[in-house]
Protein backbone atom coordinates (compact mmCIF):
# COMPACT_ATOMS: atom_id res chain seq x y z
CA UNK A 1 0.00 0.00 0.00
CA UNK A 2 1.30 3.70 -0.73
CA UNK A 3 1.04 6.33 1.60
CA UNK A 4 2.21 9.13 0.22
CA UNK A 5 0.12 11.99 -0.18
CA UNK A 6 -1.45 12.62 -3.40
CA UNK A 7 -1.33 15.59 -5.55
CA UNK A 8 -5.35 15.94 -4.61
CA UNK A 9 -4.29 14.94 -0.98
CA UNK A 10 -1.39 17.71 -0.71
CA UNK A 11 -3.45 20.54 -2.70
CA UNK A 12 -6.16 20.06 -0.23
CA UNK A 13 -3.96 20.11 3.19
CA UNK A 14 -1.92 23.34 1.36
CA UNK A 15 -5.27 24.68 0.94
CA UNK A 16 -7.16 24.38 4.23
CA UNK A 17 -3.05 25.37 6.01
CA UNK A 18 -3.88 28.61 3.90
CA UNK A 19 -7.20 29.41 4.83
CA UNK A 20 -6.50 28.50 8.24
CA UNK A 21 -3.41 31.04 8.48
CA UNK A 22 -5.40 33.85 7.22
CA UNK A 23 -8.43 33.46 8.86
CA UNK A 24 -7.13 32.26 12.25
CA UNK A 25 -3.77 32.96 12.37
CA UNK A 26 -2.19 34.09 15.62
CA UNK A 27 -4.38 37.29 16.48
CA UNK A 28 -7.25 35.69 15.76
CA UNK A 29 -6.80 33.29 17.97
CA UNK A 30 -5.88 35.10 20.81
CA UNK A 31 -9.09 37.46 20.14
CA UNK A 32 -11.11 34.11 20.47
CA UNK A 33 -9.02 33.30 23.89
CA UNK A 34 -9.49 36.86 25.44
CA UNK A 35 -13.33 36.96 24.34
CA UNK A 36 -12.61 39.86 22.01
CA UNK A 37 -14.19 37.42 19.00
CA UNK A 38 -16.20 34.23 19.02
CA UNK A 39 -14.90 31.17 16.87
CA UNK A 40 -18.07 31.74 14.64
CA UNK A 41 -16.16 33.24 11.88
CA UNK A 42 -13.32 30.35 11.54
CA UNK A 43 -16.05 27.76 11.66
CA UNK A 44 -18.58 29.62 8.84
CA UNK A 45 -14.81 29.79 6.49
CA UNK A 46 -14.27 25.94 7.01
CA UNK A 47 -17.85 25.21 6.30
CA UNK A 48 -17.68 27.26 3.33
CA UNK A 49 -14.60 25.37 2.53
CA UNK A 50 -16.39 22.24 2.68
CA UNK A 51 -14.22 20.46 5.69
CA UNK A 52 -17.26 19.19 6.81
CA UNK A 53 -18.97 18.12 3.91
CA UNK A 54 -15.53 15.98 3.13
CA UNK A 55 -17.14 12.68 3.09
CA UNK A 56 -20.61 13.46 1.98
CA UNK A 57 -21.75 12.01 -0.82
CA UNK A 58 -21.51 14.14 -4.28
CA UNK A 59 -25.39 12.95 -4.76
CA UNK A 60 -26.32 15.07 -1.24
CA UNK A 61 -24.16 17.60 -2.28
CA UNK A 62 -21.17 16.90 -0.55
CA UNK A 63 -17.07 16.06 -2.08
CA UNK A 64 -17.96 12.37 -1.93
CA UNK A 65 -13.72 11.95 -0.63
CA UNK A 66 -13.01 9.25 1.66
CA UNK A 67 -11.49 9.17 5.45
CA UNK A 68 -7.87 9.61 4.74
CA UNK A 69 -8.73 13.13 3.34
CA UNK A 70 -10.73 13.82 6.57
CA UNK A 71 -7.84 13.01 8.37
CA UNK A 72 -5.88 15.74 6.63
CA UNK A 73 -7.52 18.14 6.82
CA UNK A 74 -8.57 17.41 10.51
CA UNK A 75 -4.49 17.69 11.06
CA UNK A 76 -4.50 21.18 9.53
CA UNK A 77 -7.37 22.15 12.15
CA UNK A 78 -5.33 21.02 14.98
CA UNK A 79 -2.05 22.51 14.51
CA UNK A 80 -4.49 25.66 13.47
CA UNK A 81 -5.99 25.09 17.05
CA UNK A 82 -9.55 25.74 16.06
CA UNK A 83 -12.65 25.28 18.52
CA UNK A 84 -15.04 22.72 17.84
CA UNK A 85 -16.86 21.20 18.10
CA UNK A 86 -15.52 19.66 14.92
CA UNK A 87 -15.59 15.80 14.67
CA UNK A 88 -19.07 15.42 16.29
CA UNK A 89 -20.25 17.78 12.79
CA UNK A 90 -18.48 16.02 10.39
CA UNK A 91 -19.74 12.75 12.03
CA UNK A 92 -23.58 14.17 11.48
CA UNK A 93 -22.51 15.38 8.17
CA UNK A 94 -20.95 12.18 7.10
CA UNK A 95 -23.57 9.91 7.84
CA UNK A 96 -26.34 11.87 7.17
CA UNK A 97 -27.34 13.14 10.67
CA UNK A 98 -28.10 16.46 8.57
CA UNK A 99 -31.62 17.88 8.97
CA UNK A 100 -32.54 15.96 11.66
CA UNK A 101 -32.06 18.54 14.52
CA UNK A 102 -34.93 21.17 14.83
CA UNK A 103 -32.59 24.12 13.99
CA UNK A 104 -30.68 22.20 11.53
CA UNK A 105 -28.82 24.77 9.43
CA UNK A 106 -25.24 26.06 8.02
CA UNK A 107 -23.41 27.22 5.42
CA UNK A 108 -24.06 26.81 2.08
CA UNK A 109 -26.77 23.71 2.92
CA UNK A 110 -24.89 22.49 5.85
CA UNK A 111 -25.30 20.50 8.80
CA UNK A 112 -24.84 23.05 11.02
CA UNK A 113 -22.88 22.44 14.68
CA UNK A 114 -23.33 18.96 15.78
CA UNK A 115 -22.45 17.36 19.63
CA UNK A 116 -22.36 14.38 20.45
CA UNK A 117 -22.39 11.55 23.64
CA UNK A 118 -22.25 8.10 24.21
CA UNK A 119 -24.25 5.97 26.32
CA UNK A 120 -24.31 4.02 28.70
CA UNK A 121 -21.72 6.31 30.66
CA UNK A 122 -20.24 3.68 31.85
CA UNK A 123 -17.04 5.01 34.09
CA UNK A 124 -16.68 8.10 31.94
CA UNK A 125 -18.33 10.56 34.46
CA UNK A 126 -20.96 13.23 33.34
CA UNK A 127 -21.96 13.50 30.25
CA UNK A 128 -20.20 16.89 28.90
CA UNK A 129 -21.70 18.35 25.50
CA UNK A 130 -19.33 21.10 23.58
CA UNK A 131 -20.67 24.57 22.64
CA UNK A 132 -24.37 23.47 23.67
CA UNK A 133 -26.28 26.59 22.93
CA UNK A 134 -24.75 26.77 19.71
CA UNK A 135 -25.49 23.29 18.46
CA UNK A 136 -28.31 22.14 16.03
CA UNK A 137 -28.53 18.64 16.97
CA UNK A 138 -27.14 16.48 19.39
CA UNK A 139 -26.51 13.28 18.52
CA UNK A 140 -26.63 10.17 21.11
CA UNK A 141 -24.32 6.88 20.37
CA UNK A 142 -26.36 4.12 22.16
CA UNK A 143 -23.63 1.42 21.98
CA UNK A 144 -26.10 -0.47 24.51
CA UNK A 145 -29.34 -0.69 22.15
CA UNK A 146 -26.84 -0.41 19.06
CA UNK A 147 -29.01 2.60 17.91
CA UNK A 148 -27.81 6.00 16.88
CA UNK A 149 -30.59 8.97 18.26
CA UNK A 150 -30.75 11.85 16.80
CA UNK A 151 -32.07 15.16 19.27
CA UNK A 152 -33.05 19.18 19.38
CA UNK A 153 -30.48 20.56 21.76
CA UNK A 154 -33.01 22.94 23.28
CA UNK A 155 -35.04 20.06 25.08
CA UNK A 156 -31.79 19.24 26.74
CA UNK A 157 -31.96 20.58 30.51
CA UNK A 158 -27.70 21.57 31.27
CA UNK A 159 -25.68 23.74 33.26
CA UNK A 160 -22.54 24.98 32.43
CA UNK A 161 -19.12 24.17 33.85
CA UNK A 162 -15.64 25.33 33.98
CA UNK A 163 -13.62 23.88 31.30
CA UNK A 164 -9.64 23.47 30.55
CA UNK A 165 -9.42 24.95 27.66
CA UNK A 166 -10.96 28.43 27.14
CA UNK A 167 -11.92 27.45 23.70
CA UNK A 168 -13.97 24.48 24.14
CA UNK A 169 -17.04 25.78 26.76
CA UNK A 170 -18.53 22.63 28.78
CA UNK A 171 -22.07 21.88 28.99
CA UNK A 172 -23.24 19.12 31.71
CA UNK A 173 -26.36 17.38 31.00
CA UNK A 174 -28.55 17.37 34.45
CA UNK A 175 -31.37 15.45 33.51
CA UNK A 176 -32.03 12.02 31.13
CA UNK A 177 -31.73 12.64 27.68
CA UNK A 178 -35.13 12.29 25.90
CA UNK A 179 -35.59 9.76 23.76
CA UNK A 180 -35.36 11.56 20.41
CA UNK A 181 -35.01 10.44 16.83
CA UNK A 182 -33.95 7.08 15.76
CA UNK A 183 -31.39 7.32 13.09
CA UNK A 184 -31.38 3.62 11.32
CA UNK A 185 -28.74 3.64 9.27
CA UNK A 186 -26.33 4.79 12.00
CA UNK A 187 -23.75 2.43 13.63
CA UNK A 188 -22.91 3.75 17.07
CA UNK A 189 -19.37 1.32 16.82
CA UNK A 190 -18.64 2.74 13.73
CA UNK A 191 -19.61 6.78 14.86
CA UNK A 192 -17.53 5.94 18.10
CA UNK A 193 -14.54 4.72 15.87
CA UNK A 194 -14.55 7.42 13.53
CA UNK A 195 -14.90 9.98 15.73
CA UNK A 196 -11.52 8.56 17.56
CA UNK A 197 -9.71 8.54 14.65
CA UNK A 198 -10.31 12.52 13.64
CA UNK A 199 -9.83 13.10 17.06
CA UNK A 200 -6.38 11.39 16.83
CA UNK A 201 -5.90 13.78 14.12
CA UNK A 202 -6.26 16.41 15.51
CA UNK A 203 -4.00 15.85 18.06
CA UNK A 204 -1.41 14.97 15.65
CA UNK A 205 -1.78 18.33 14.37
CA UNK A 206 -1.90 19.93 17.77
CA UNK A 207 1.48 18.18 18.35
CA UNK A 208 2.54 19.35 15.14
CA UNK A 209 2.19 22.78 16.32
CA UNK A 210 4.24 22.07 19.12
CA UNK A 211 7.43 21.01 17.69
CA UNK A 212 7.20 24.11 15.32
CA UNK A 213 6.42 26.44 18.15
CA UNK A 214 9.59 25.18 20.11
CA UNK A 215 11.83 25.02 17.49
CA UNK A 216 10.80 28.57 16.50
CA UNK A 217 11.56 29.62 19.97
CA UNK A 218 14.87 27.83 20.13
CA UNK A 219 16.05 29.23 17.57
CA UNK A 220 15.44 33.25 18.32
CA UNK A 221 16.06 33.21 22.06
CA UNK A 222 18.99 33.56 23.10
CA UNK A 223 21.43 33.04 26.30
CA UNK A 224 24.93 33.00 27.06
CA UNK A 225 25.21 34.89 23.89
CA UNK A 226 23.62 32.20 21.84
CA UNK A 227 20.43 30.98 20.85
CA UNK A 228 19.40 28.56 23.29
CA UNK A 229 18.90 25.42 20.44
CA UNK A 230 22.32 25.25 20.48
CA UNK A 231 22.35 23.49 23.50
CA UNK A 232 22.36 19.78 23.57
CA UNK A 233 19.89 19.53 25.91
CA UNK A 234 17.27 21.69 23.89
CA UNK A 235 18.24 19.83 20.79
CA UNK A 236 16.85 16.50 22.42
CA UNK A 237 14.01 17.91 23.53
CA UNK A 238 13.10 19.13 20.10
CA UNK A 239 14.30 15.48 18.56
CA UNK A 240 12.44 13.47 21.37
CA UNK A 241 9.43 15.58 20.33
CA UNK A 242 9.77 14.86 16.43
CA UNK A 243 10.22 10.92 17.17
CA UNK A 244 6.64 10.99 18.62
CA UNK A 245 5.10 12.86 16.45
CA UNK A 246 5.97 10.83 12.83
CA UNK A 247 4.86 7.93 14.21
CA UNK A 248 1.70 8.97 15.58
CA UNK A 249 1.08 10.83 12.16
CA UNK A 250 1.82 7.54 10.33
CA UNK A 251 -0.21 5.59 12.48
CA UNK A 252 -3.27 7.89 12.30
CA UNK A 253 -3.15 7.65 8.24
CA UNK A 254 -2.48 3.79 8.06
CA UNK A 255 -5.77 4.12 10.45
CA UNK A 256 -7.87 5.74 7.96
CA UNK A 257 -6.65 3.13 5.12
CA UNK A 258 -7.10 -0.02 7.54
CA UNK A 259 -10.73 -0.76 6.15
CA UNK A 260 -11.52 -3.74 4.32
CA UNK A 261 -11.74 -2.86 0.63
CA UNK A 262 -11.72 1.14 -0.67
CA UNK A 263 -13.99 3.29 1.74
CA UNK A 264 -14.41 0.28 4.37
CA UNK A 265 -14.51 1.22 8.30
CA UNK A 266 -11.73 1.82 9.56
CA UNK A 267 -10.31 -1.21 12.01
CA UNK A 268 -10.56 -0.51 15.60
CA UNK A 269 -7.89 -2.05 16.98
CA UNK A 270 -5.58 0.18 14.33
CA UNK A 271 -7.94 3.27 15.55
CA UNK A 272 -6.93 2.64 19.22
CA UNK A 273 -3.20 2.24 18.36
CA UNK A 274 -3.52 5.31 16.48
CA UNK A 275 -5.01 7.21 19.27
CA UNK A 276 -2.46 6.35 21.93
CA UNK A 277 0.66 7.35 20.10
CA UNK A 278 -1.41 10.64 19.02
CA UNK A 279 -2.30 11.11 22.69
CA UNK A 280 1.43 10.37 23.93
CA UNK A 281 3.02 12.53 20.81
CA UNK A 282 0.42 15.90 21.94
CA UNK A 283 0.68 16.00 25.53
CA UNK A 284 4.10 15.52 25.59
CA UNK A 285 5.20 17.65 23.03
CA UNK A 286 3.08 20.53 24.57
CA UNK A 287 4.93 19.86 27.91
CA UNK A 288 8.26 19.39 26.01
CA UNK A 289 7.65 23.07 24.16
CA UNK A 290 6.59 24.84 27.68
CA UNK A 291 9.25 23.30 28.84
CA UNK A 292 11.72 25.06 26.11
CA UNK A 293 9.69 28.22 26.62
CA UNK A 294 11.32 27.92 30.16
CA UNK A 295 9.44 30.52 32.56
CA UNK A 296 7.54 32.40 29.56
CA UNK A 297 5.83 29.07 28.48
CA UNK A 298 3.32 29.28 31.77
CA UNK A 299 2.68 32.98 31.47
CA UNK A 300 -1.18 34.18 29.97
CA UNK A 301 0.82 35.70 27.16
CA UNK A 302 2.08 32.75 25.69
CA UNK A 303 -0.09 30.23 23.31
CA UNK A 304 1.79 27.33 24.60
CA UNK A 305 -0.50 26.78 27.55
CA UNK A 306 -3.16 26.61 24.99
CA UNK A 307 -1.76 23.93 23.65
CA UNK A 308 -1.22 21.65 26.45
CA UNK A 309 -4.84 22.26 27.90
CA UNK A 310 -6.39 21.62 24.31
CA UNK A 311 -3.98 17.98 24.36
CA UNK A 312 -5.53 17.49 27.56
CA UNK A 313 -8.36 17.83 26.82
CA UNK A 314 -8.45 15.73 23.50
CA UNK A 315 -6.84 12.81 25.52
CA UNK A 316 -10.26 12.47 26.66
CA UNK A 317 -12.59 13.26 23.85
CA UNK A 318 -14.06 10.01 22.51
CA UNK A 319 -11.87 6.84 23.66
CA UNK A 320 -9.82 7.74 26.09
CA UNK A 321 -6.52 6.04 27.40
CA UNK A 322 -7.58 2.99 29.11
CA UNK A 323 -10.56 2.00 26.64
CA UNK A 324 -8.02 2.42 23.40
CA UNK A 325 -5.45 0.11 25.69
CA UNK A 326 -7.61 -2.32 26.24
CA UNK A 327 -9.10 -2.27 22.83
CA UNK A 328 -5.45 -2.63 21.55
CA UNK A 329 -4.71 -5.19 24.19
CA UNK A 330 -7.64 -7.38 23.04
CA UNK A 331 -6.92 -7.06 19.23
CA UNK A 332 -3.43 -8.35 20.03
CA UNK A 333 -4.15 -10.98 22.09
CA UNK A 334 -6.61 -12.35 19.55
CA UNK A 335 -4.12 -12.17 16.78
CA UNK A 336 -1.51 -14.28 18.66
CA UNK A 337 -4.40 -16.60 19.56
CA UNK A 338 -5.85 -16.79 15.59
CA UNK A 339 -1.64 -17.50 14.47
CA UNK A 340 -1.57 -20.16 17.12
CA UNK A 341 -4.73 -21.88 16.16
CA UNK A 342 -3.92 -21.93 12.44
CA UNK A 343 0.14 -22.79 13.44
CA UNK A 344 -1.71 -26.07 15.04
CA UNK A 345 -3.78 -26.92 12.41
Amino acid sequence: MDFRLTPDQRELRDGLRALLAGRFGPEQLRAAVDGRAGPDGILDALTGAGLFALRRPVRQDGLGLGLAEAVLAFEEAGRALVPGPLVATELAAAHGASGHGASGHGADGGAGLAGVVRTPRSDRGPLLVERLPSLSLLLVLDTGAGEVRSLDPARLTARQVRSLDPLTPLWELTAPLPRGELLSAADPELLWTEGTLLTAALQVGLATRAVETAVGYAKQREQFGRPIGAFQAVQQLCAEMLARVEPARAAVRAAALSGVGPGGPPDPVEVAGAKLLADEAAVRGARDCLQVHGGMGFTWEADVHLLLKRAWLLEHMFAGHAECAEKLASGLLNGMAETYVGHLS
